[in-house]
């Protein structure tokens, strides 16, 4: 997921796990000026972040069509986008590399790889927010940390108000409404708000979306998020990379929800497809009993599943 020597990876792996493990949030940090950059929409407008600068406050997201947490996140921050869209807050999102390649959707070898699938994010989520797409080198991203899924909010004066290593809708929009009343308040475009940063792994995201995003991969993008992910996985993060996982505790805490949430969103996922092929509503794994089971809509029949 991270910056390795290229960019664009062909497969999700353990070495790149080890590597998102051990590579801190880096990127501006709050209070510094944010690098400026030049895109190009998927409507073919040209975007510059500096043209923004002494009239509106910037929400900066990144994301990919395979990335499991823009998938989870993209639904509430288009409802940000609807709430706070207007004169004072612009949304941008940048389009980077995919975070779990698969052979529906591959590593990008040109840029007309990378519009089809930002095109088709756009299509699946539907997203209303400005989307840029970042050239191959991914020259946008490595100014903003390289992390699959972050968010910055910079305010007019062109600097980092807020950052946060997960787009976390609660954290961004209570960020944004911070910005928005002490900038009212001060008479002053820059400030920053929230502590300056959340590094903390938003746990309440939606599962089912969360591995849509692997879905979207394809069955190639599914098996390498299983074998980095694996017993062989948690080797390598628990033993090679001790020293690395201490020094980045929040790190090793998020590796470890995202790999629960987007493991069970599977397991709820095959499980509701399966019921529906059965035309069931009980479990579709007890469609043998007799006996009147529980509705498993309620989220209470499901333990023993699997994709």
């Amino acid at each position: 997921m991270l910056g390795l020597g290229r960019y664009n990876y062909e497969r999700f792996s353990r070495e790149v796990l080890d590597d998102f493990a051990k590579t801190p949030f880096s990127g501006p940090e709050p209070g510094e000026r944010a690098p400026d950059f030049k895109a190009t929409s998927l409507e073919g407008d040209s975007v510059r972040l500096n043209d923004f600068e002494g009239k509106k406050n910037v929400l900066l997201l990144f994301g990919s069509a395979t990335c499991p947490m823009t998938a989870a996140s993209i639904v509430e921050m288009n409802r940000l986008y609807e709430h706070f869209r207007g004169d004072d807050v612009e949304f941008l999102f940048v389009y980077v590399r995919e975070a779990h390649p698969g052979e529906r959707i591959p590593a990008h070898s040109s840029i007309d790889d990378k519009v089809a699938a930002a095109g088709l994010l756009r299509r699946e989520e539907e997203m209303e927010m400005p989307l840029l797409v970042d050239d191959l080198r991914g020259s946008i991203h490595r100014k903003y940390s390289r992390l699959p899924n972050p968010a910055f909010l910079i305010d007019k004066s062109g600097r980092v108000a807020f950052r946060s290593m997960w787009s976390n809708p609660d954290e961004v929009a209570a960020a944004i409404d911070e910005l928005l009343d002490r900038q009212e308040e001060r008479g002053r475009d820059h400030v920053v708000v929230r502590g300056g940063e959340d590094l903390s792994m938003p746990l309440s995201y939606s599962m089912i979306r969360s591995h849509r995003a692997l879905e979207r991969g394809g069955e190639a993008a599914i098996r390498d998020f299983r074998i980095a992910f694996g017993r062989s996985g948690r080797r390598a993060l628990g033993l090679r990379r001790r020293k690395a996982i201490v020094q980045n505790p929040s790190r090793a805490l998020s590796i470890t929800a995202l790999t629960a949430a987007v493991l069970a969103g599977g397991l709820y996922a095959g499980f509701e497809l399966r019921k529906r092929r059965l035309g069931l509503r009980r479990n579709p794994y007890r469609a043998y009993e007799k006996d009147e089971v529980r509705d498993t809509e309620t989220g209470t029949d499901y333990g023993a599943v699997g994709i």
